[in-house]
This record gives C-alpha cells, sequence and structure tokens, in this order.
C-alpha cells in the first residue's frame, strides 16, 4: 500500500523525470562555479531596450564562439565577452559559450550586470563599458579544506610557481593570449600544478597586477590547503596537487599511482584505432537503463492510479475535515479545568501577546494555552477563521496550534506542550550551555530555519513571524527546535500583517533596522532575526545584553571584527571545547553575518539560507557590515564560505572537500 501510495503522489513526476531522462541521454554540460547577479536596482524589464540589445549581444557571443575569447557590444547599451580556459579545445570552448549564454538567462534572468564561472569558460555583461579594466571584484575563492603536510615547504613552492606562471602570462601584449601553467615536484610521489589566465583585452601590465593581487589572496583563502583557485572578472589561478588541465605529451609528469586520498586522473585520449572507452560505455547504458526502469514504474503505477481513485478521494475528504470550526473549539470549562483556573503555579511564562500556561486534558494530554490579551480588536468571525488557517500548518519545527477557545473576553490558543522549556533557558545559562553540545547547536539551527523556511514560502499562508527569538524556540524530548508563537501576530493585529505598520511588535536585539525604525517588515526582516539568533546559539551570548570590554559593543559588531580578522572561531561558546566541526561553525558564522546586513535586499531568504545550510556545493556571497555596526574602523574585505565534499563534479573533480570565499563588489 505504501508503494501505491507514493505512485498516486508522484505521478505526475515521474512523467516529468521519464521526459527529461530521454532528453539529456548523452549530454554533457560544462562544470558550473559560480554567478553573480545584480541587486534589483539594475534591473531590466522584457520589452525593453536593454533586453533587446542583450539578446543580439549574446547571440553574438554564440555565433563567435570558435574563438578563446570575444568581447563586443550592442547598441552602446551593453558590453559583454567570454574567456575559454586557455587549455581547453575549440569544442569545448564552443560548447560551455553557447551554454553559458543559455544559462545566464536563467540564472540572471533580469539584471543588467551578469557573470558566471564555469570550469571551461567565463561570460560576463554589463551596462557600461569594461574592456580593458582591470578588475577584481567580484571574486570567488574555490579550496581544498584538506591539509598539506609541509606547509613551509608547499607554501614557498606554491608561490614561486605562481609568480612564475603569472610573469609568463603577463607577456603577451594586449589582445594577445595570456594564459601559462607550471609544475613541479613536492615530494617523490606528488606534483604540483598551476594555472594562470587574464582576459586578453588586458595590457601585460594589468594582467601582472591583476594575477598579483590574485596570488595576494591565496595566504587568506588557502593557507596549507591542498588545492585551491581564485577567480576574478580579469584574471583567474589555479592550483592542485593532480593535474587538472590538458597538457602537452612531453610535459606529462612520469607516470605514478597517485596517493589513494587523492582523486584519479581524468581519462587520457589515444591515437590509434578507434575504440570505444568504458567510461563512454557507461555513459550511455547507464541513462539507457534508467529510463528503462522508470517507463516501467511509469506504468505500473498508471495502471494502479485507476483502481486508488475513490480511496484517495475519501482521504482528502478527511483531511479537509481535520481543521474545521468544530474540531478546533474548546470550551473554556475545558481549558479552565486542565490549567486549574490559570493558576500560578501553571503558568510557563509571558510574552508581548499574553501569558502562557500548561494544561492536561481529561485524556492526559498535555498542552500549553496562551491568554491572549484582551485589548485585541480584532472579530470574532476573523479570529476563527485565522486560527482554522494556522491549524492546517504541518511542521516538525513548528509548535502545532490543536485549537482556541473564544467565550466572551477570552482568547484563549491551545498548542502541544513541548516538554524541554525554550532554547533561552539552556543558552544563556552558564551551567546549563553545556547541555548544548555543537552537534545539538547545529540541529537547532536548521530546524528553526526549515520552519521558517516553511511559515515563508510552502504554508498556505505567507507569515511573517516578526518576534523569532530564542525564547520562542521551544525544545522536544530530543532536543528538536519548534518555533512557536507563528502567525499569532497577524491573528492578533490584522494590521500588522502589511508591509509597513505604525505598530511595532518584537524584542529589542532581534529587530531588523528598517522595521525598528519605519515600520517595514517582511520575510527579510525575519532573515535579520535568523542571523541574529545562530550568532547566539554559536557564541552562548545575547545580543542585546552583549558586552566584550573595548572591543565590541554589540555581538554583531563582534562577531564581524573577528571575521574580517580571520579569526571567527573566536566567537564560539567556549563550552564547547573541541567537540565541534570547525567547517560547521565557520558557515554558520557565515550565514549569520549574511542574515545581519543593514541592507534588505542583501540578506538572504529562508530558502537560500537552507540551500546554503544543508548543501556542501553552494557558494555563499560575501557579507557586507551588519545593521548597527560602529564603523569606526576601516574595513578589510569580507568573505564568503561555499563548502562541496562531494568526492567529483562532472568531468574531472575540483578538489577533495572543496570549499570556495567569494569577495563581492562593495557597496
Amino acid at each position: 500500500m505504501v508503494f501505491i501510495n507514493a505512485c498516486n503522489r508522484n505521478f505526475l513526476f515521474l512523467s516529468l523525470l521519464f521526459s527529461v531522462c530521454l532528453i539529456n541521454v548523452g549530454a554533457i554540460d560544462p562544470t558550473y562555479l559560480y554567478k553573480f547577479c545584480t541587486n534589483t536596482t539594475l534591473n531590466y524589464t522584457a520589452n525593453s531596450i536593454y533586453r533587446s540589445n542583450l539578446n543580439s549581444l549574446l547571440s553574438s557571443l554564440s555565433s563567435n564562439a570558435t574563438r578563446e575569447f570575444y568581447n563586443a557590444s550592442a547598441g552602446n547599451v551593453v558590453y559583454g565577452l567570454f574567456l575559454c580556459r586557455g587549455d581547453v579545445n575549440a569544442t569545448a570552448c564552443r560548447d560551455c559559450v553557447k551554454f553559458a549564454v543559455k544559462d545566464v538567462v536563467e540564472r540572471c534572468p533580469t539584471e543588467e550586470l551578469a557573470m558566471l564561472w564555469y570550469d571551461e569558460c567565463l561570460l560576463r555583461y554589463y551596462n557600461t563599458s569594461f574592456f580593458g579594466q582591470v578588475a577584481t571584484r567580484p571574486g570567488v575563492y574555490l579550496l581544498n579544506t584538506a591539509n598539506v603536510t609541509d606547509k613551509d615547504r608547499f607554501t614557498r613552492l606554491l608561490n614561486n610557481t605562481m609568480k612564475e606562471a603569472a610573469v609568463e602570462a603577463a607577456r603577451g601584449g594586449l589582445g594577445e593570449k595570456k594564459f601559462a601553467t607550471r609544475d613541479a615536484n613536492i615530494n617523490g610521489f606528488q606534483t604540483l600544478y598551476n594555472l594562470v589566465q587574464c582576459t586578453p583585452d588586458l595590457s601585460g601590465e594589468d594582467c601582472g597586477t591583476c594575477l598579483t593581487e590574485a596570488i595576494g589572496r591565496l595566504p587568506v583563502c588557502c593557507d596549507g590547503k591542498l588545492g585551491g583557485r581564485v577567480l576574478f572578472p580579469s584574471c583567474n589561478i589555479r592550483y592542485e596537487v593532480y593535474p587538472f588541465y590538458s597538457q602537452n605529451t612531453s610535459s606529462l609528469p612520469p607516470a605514478a599511482s597517485p596517493p589513494a586520498t587523492l582523486p584519479p586522473p581524468s581519462s587520457i585520449t589515444r591515437s590509434g584505432k578507434s575504440k570505444i572507452s568504458t567510461g563512454i560505455i557507461v555513459a550511455i547504458v547507464v541513462p539507457i537503463a534508467v529510463c528503462i526502469v522508470v517507463l516501467l514504474i511509469f506504468g505500473f503505477c498508471f495502471l494502479r492510479k485507476r483502481g486508488e481513485k475513490k480511496y484517495n478521494a475519501v482521504d482528502n475528504k478527511n483531511d479537509g475535515e481535520i481543521t474545521t470550526i468544530e474540531s478546533l473549539q474548546f470550551d473554556l470549562a475545558t481549558i479552565e479545568l486542565a490549567t486549574n483556573k490559570f493558576s500560578a503555579e501553571n503558568k510557563l511564562g509571558e510574552g508581548g501577546f499574553g501569558e502562557v500556561f500548561k494544561g492536561i486534558l481529561h485524556d492526559e494530554k498535555q498542552i500549553a494555552v496562551k491568554r491572549l490579551s484582551k485589548s485585541s480588536v480584532q472579530g470574532a468571525e476573523e479570529f476563527k477563521n485565522e486560527v482554522v488557517l494556522l491549524a492546517k500548518l504541518q511542521h516538525r519545527n513548528l509548535v502545532r496550534l490543536l485549537g482556541f477557545c473564544l467565550e466572551g473576553e477570552e482568547k484563549l490558543l491551545v498548542y502541544e506542550f513541548v516538554p524541554n522549556k525554550s532554547l533561552d533557558y539552556f543558552l544563556y545559562d552558564p551551567e546549563k550551555q553545556g547541555e548544548l553540545d555543537w552537534s545539538r547547536r547545529h540541529k537547532i539551527i536548521g530546524g528553526i530555519a526549515r520552519g521558517i523556511l516553511y511559515l515563508h514560502e510552502d504554508s498556505q499562508l505567507r507569515i511573517i513571524h516578526r518576534d523569532l527569538k530564542a525564547s520562542n524556540i521551544l525544545l522536544d524530548a530530543d532536543v528538536n527546535p519548534k518555533i512557536s508563537d507563528f502567525g499569532m501576530a497577524r491573528i492578533f493585529e490584522v494590521d500588522q500583517t502589511q508591509g509597513n505598520t505604525s505598530r511595532i511588535v518584537g524584542t529589542y536585539g532581534y529587530m531588523s533596522p528598517e522595521y525598528a525604525m519605519h515600520g517595514q517588515f517582511s520575510i527579510k526582516s525575519d532573515a535579520y532575526s535568523f542571523g541574529v539568533l545562530i550568532l547566539e546559539i554559536i557564541s552562548g551570548k545575547k545580543n542585546s545584553s552583549f558586552y566584550q570590554s573595548d572591543y565590541a559593543e554589540d555581538l554583531l559588531s563582534y562577531a564581524w571584527k573577528l571575521w574580517k580578522e580571520g579569526t571567527p572561531l573566536k566567537l564560539l561558546d567556549p563550552t564547547l571545547m573541541d567537540s565541534y566541526s570547525e567547517n560547521e561553525v565557520v558557515k554558520c558564522i557565515h550565514i549569520g553575518l549574511l542574515c545581519v546586513q543593514e541592507d534588505p535586499e542583501d540578506r538572504p531568504t529562508m530558502k537560500t539560507i537552507v540551500l546554503m545550510f544543508n548543501s556542501y556545493s553552494v557558494t555563499l556571497p560575501v557579507p557586507e557590515k551588519p545593521a548597527f555596526y560602529n564603523r569606526t574602523e576601516s574595513d578589510m574585505p569580507a568573505m564568503e564560505m561555499k563548502y562541496d565534499q562531494s568526492p567529483s563534479t562532472a568531468g574531472y573533480p575540483l578538489s577533495v572537500n572543496e570549499a570556495s570565499i567569494t569577495e563581492l563588489y562593495p557597496r
């Protein structure tokens, strides 16, 4: 029966999957690395002059993809170029450019500035001319998280070989190819491979300037790492301990088996009588086999679906009857009996909208009852309709609303009872902080993110919490976070569901600047609160009462300064000792700083945050100064991390346990 239900739920999905599978058999796309698109201040519309000229430009770039580099403009409105990696063949270059021309429209659909990096090529365009100008922002840093054994020797060798390659590449004049590689023996078992490249529209001097700055970034992003690369708009560099670029036969290193921890070398094309390699056979046979299996499942589910329509219709009907007014309404006498008439010993806490009491129903089920303030002016019918909708919100990281009571002046909300109290009970107590080790804190951060994402995008309503804080995060018996008070601001004051309000509700230290000062709230104001909460969970400190001698005035400034200085782990709660993952901590701090940026447009959505949190192959944007930041000191360039722990990517692996850092344009 489980399999039948799965077939019904996924019937359409299987149809689409089968179609996509057939379309993509044999398709090989270039290896996507990173994109950069401007914010909404530089957007164009579908029928604009810019879009018309952009289409012409992209067509021109695509038709000239037979060369390594090409730049052009259209109508003096849009300027663009592509650059293929200096060692790729003409076919790979053409395929990458043609793919990028289509891909950029999907990834940057309305932006006047766009930049896409692939392993094989770069595509870039903007609304003003940038030809012949050195650009080192935005910058993307990719790094291998594995460490070298002899750091000092490796660093000296890397620095010397990179500089040699840079000098060679910069010898080219204006319009000439500026590309060079260098390899050097590390020890008897490993070789260091280096690659540098500039766009040919730069002069030799400008190319040298760009490469010098890129090489200067290596100690910042990739110090002591087995591999890394820096991608700038005007130049790029890369090093690895395996061959990642094409080499002439004469320059190939002696054949040797690579260490077990390194990825296997890419396959070598052999001359002579044509034969189909094992890899090609697998690439053809496996997709076909998968498509056949999908087709069989598709047919089976189709046959089963017709016989199960009646069963599903009954289920759907029952689901719809769960959240009716009658099934949700409690009478006042039942609630008073459960809470002992709202006795003081049953009081769990008090918030901005009322008191909360523990209760036990006649069937021994434990509940939490929120007694809303009697000053609410919301009508009874409107209140009940809102409750019905909110009761349909079902997510494991939300406290479930079980029902309500509306009698006389009483407006009561009945929730499931969560036994482990709230997050602040543990987080800010020096004696209880130790109970939240890093694995639990990491799980709590991820759970809160998923719960807010559900409220913002996946529920039947779009609900903006507006009071996300540690005391509103409850912990169940397994220390799973459950967000409470979601949507209650919407129910309690209807006028506050708009984008602007003259009545500010929330908690100092968690409110975004645009909400606290101007009454403007959105999903990005929740993202801000979430960022504050992340930094609190990591540090064990409360933002509103934080003080660190003369070093910083608040938690956000403290985290920012540590980030700039390259010592983000100093933010970590000392009680965690060595029981943490350095990569996880740094990535969470990075996400937190992204969320507390002053401009709401710069903050990520919760969908992006969840993707950042769960994925090891997503590059995070660079954080800017946090809101309310004390700006008395000059700032170093900020950094952004991307983690990729997959063993390989399309074609040849980028690096083992690869991470990346990105610098964006200063605003």
